[in-house]
């Protein structure tokens, strides 16, 4: 993460759309869904990781980690683009690190 994020720094988006270091760098528009994917998938075989892993367990990762470090929920809520307070708090603060959906049944 730290490697693709020194080389495609973009002001707004994490994931920019384009396909050059540049056009990633102004891109108005963030990666597709399907670009995404792909891109984490390439990742995950690249650092020969052998569990489950998604954008949304990234997405999870990042709630739960904020939340971890005190930030509030109104704070997190933002950049996750949630409307309702309810919706982040979802999220909670999960001392064994699960990557498990805080709404899945085990």
């Amino acid at each position: 993460m730290r490697r693709y994020r020194a080389t495609h720094r973009n002001p707004t988006f994490l994931f920019p759309e384009g396909q050059t270091a540049n056009q990633q760098h102004l891109a108005t528009q963030p990666m597709s869904r399907s670009c995404t994917q792909k891109a984490m998938k390439h990742l995950v075989e690249e650092c020969r990781i052998h569990k489950k892993v998604s954008p949304h367990s990234l997405r999870h990762s990042f709630a739960t980690h904020l939340m971890e470090q005190g930030v509030s929920l109104r704070a997190i809520q933002e950049p996750l683009g949630h409307m309702c307070p309810k919706t982040t708090a979802i999220y909670p603060v999960n001392r064994n690190h699960s990557t498990e959906h805080p709404q899945s049944s085990d």
